[in-house]
């Protein structure tokens, strides 16, 4: 939590935090696994940044209830970009995070829905509707719900880096050097896996996952997870150590011994 705001306020953005992502879920979920349309929105037919309407419906949906519930606050969102605000509040969305994943019928998505301030977040949800699982995080909170109940997210004890279970994205991570700094944590872990999107920061929260490492994120993919994983006792940063609100080369660890075990191998080379 960055500052300091009423019992009333923080209600409110649970509520609606919860509001957002309960009608995000069947705008995402009738169209999983059904063949849906895939555009390009790099357009020049080198990349692949696929979007679909399932993005743009959840989006759509979240930013009418906004609209409705929280008119004062300002809004960045992957699909329809930026809308002022006056109350120095933003809601961060990313309706799919993992569009990838979810066209090729994988539940390793997420909507991302959070709450910054000038400092950073401070409340997020990462919500996967298909398994039905949503982790939220801040204002006091740090919470799991899912088909087994309600449980508290904790991150997990420190431990060795050649313990460790690292995860990312994508195996090239992003630039050649990016990629040389992923490596050489992974040489260093027990175990790395590959291609979990949002959810792998969820595992973090969990206490499942020591470290996640990424490049060329946006601002919507990385600050739900912030908010989530600092609630469960977790750090994130950029790859100097500074914020990662604003996207990058983000370091998501689940404590300050393998975070910074991690960040000096990553300095070397980055």
């Amino acid at each position: 939590m960055t500052g300091t705001y009423s019992p009333d306020l923080i209600r409110d953005i649970v509520a609606t935090a919860h509001a957002l992502a309960d009608a995000a879920r069947p705008e995402t979920l009738r169209h999983f696994r059904q063949g849906i349309g895939v555009d390009d929105k790099t357009g020049d037919g080198v990349g692949f940044d696929p979007v679909t309407e399932a993005d743009r419906a959840a989006e759509r949906t979240m930013r009418a209830i906004l609209a409705q519930r929280r008119p004062e606050d300002a809004i960045l969102g992957e699909e329809y970009g930026a809308e002022p605000g006056t109350s120095g509040l933003t809601w961060v969305l990313d309706p799919i995070d993992g569009t990838r994943a979810y066209i090729a019928g994988t539940p390793t998505w997420g909507v991302l829905i959070s709450v910054r301030d000038e400092n950073g977040p401070i409340f997020g949800v990462i919500d996967q509707p298909y398994i039905g699982e949503r982790f939220e995080g801040g204002l006091g909170i740090a919470r799991l719900d899912g088909p087994l109940g309600e449980s508290r997210l904790a991150t997990g004890a420190s431990r060795a880096l050649s313990e460790a279970i690292v995860m990312t994205t994508f195996p090239e991570v992003g630039s050649p050097a990016e990629q040389a700094g992923f490596e050489a944590v992974s040489r260093k872990a027990r175990l790395t896996r590959y291609g979990m999107d949002c959810y792998a920061y969820a595992l973090v929260a969990l206490g499942q996952v020591d470290l996640v490492i990424e490049a060329g994120l946006n601002s919507y993919d990385i600050c739900a997870p912030i908010a989530v994983i600092e609630a469960a006792g977790g750090v994130v940063t950029n790859w100097q150590g500074g914020p990662a609100h604003e996207g990058g080369r983000v370091i998501a660890a689940a404590n300050a011994g393998i975070h910074a075990e991690a960040l000096e191998l990553l300095r070397q080379i980055c």
